[in-house]
């Protein structure tokens, strides 16, 4: 998992409350396990008219929006169903940060897992970052997350709440395999030994 330290890129604007995965990527699109690939089906029915052409007038299908790194939503985003691939498609896509008011629980934890990183800030700061968002890809945000502040276009810092773990793991790349594998010396010592004092163990179907 690519580490999150500190993220300047250009931030899409998506004035809307309760987006829910299956607006991020709609069932259809649930048939694989992949990771790669999601990206061109995120927000699909949004991107996208029945004949598979762009709509223009959706954000992610306009310049600079193409190259966002960062989204900027309002409340509730991420609710629904509990689809992992919700933070896939995104992240395939080229969006390492979401920022909204608040987050549906499992979404937020499953953004967590793969590297996206959630920031949480009131609904008015929301609104004037994406009010900046809109003068196009001079106007970039910085998210910090070892300081955990939003730079706004216009210099202004916001500061946001992140719990102590995820920061870590956000800044150490590491998702819940890594975090075990970085374990693996104390899991082989305690192996070794427990093979050792009880060896009737190994006799066990």
């Amino acid at each position: 998992m690519t580490p999150f330290t500190t993220l300047t890129g250009i931030a899409a604007p998506l004035p809307m409350a309760n987006v829910d995965t299956d607006k991020i990527i709609p069932g259809r699109f649930l048939k694989t396990i992949e990771r790669k690939g999601l990206g061109k089906s995120l927000f699909a029915d949004m991107r996208y008219d029945d004949d598979g052409r762009e709509k223009p007038d959706f954000v992610l299908n306009q310049e600079p929006y193409r190259r966002a790194e960062v989204l900027i939503a309002y409340e509730n985003f991420g609710c629904g169903s509990s689809r992992e691939h919700a933070p896939w498609a995104l992240v395939d896509f080229g969006i390492r940060c979401v920022i909204a008011p608040d987050f549906a629980d499992i979404f937020n934890n499953n953004c967590t897992k793969n590297g996206l990183l959630p920031v949480r800030l009131p609904h008015e700061v929301c609104e004037r970052l994406m009010q900046q968002s809109r003068m196009g890809a001079n106007a970039r945000i910085t998210v910090d997350l070892q300081r955990q502040v939003v730079i706004g276009a216009d210099g202004e810092e916001h500061h946001f709440e992140v719990d102590p773990l995820r920061k870590e793991r956000l800044l150490q790349g590491l998702d819940d395999i890594g975090e075990t594998m970085r374990l693996s010396p104390a899991i082989d010592t305690y192996e070794t030994r427990v093979r050792a004092e009880r060896p009737w163990l190994e006799a066990i179907p």
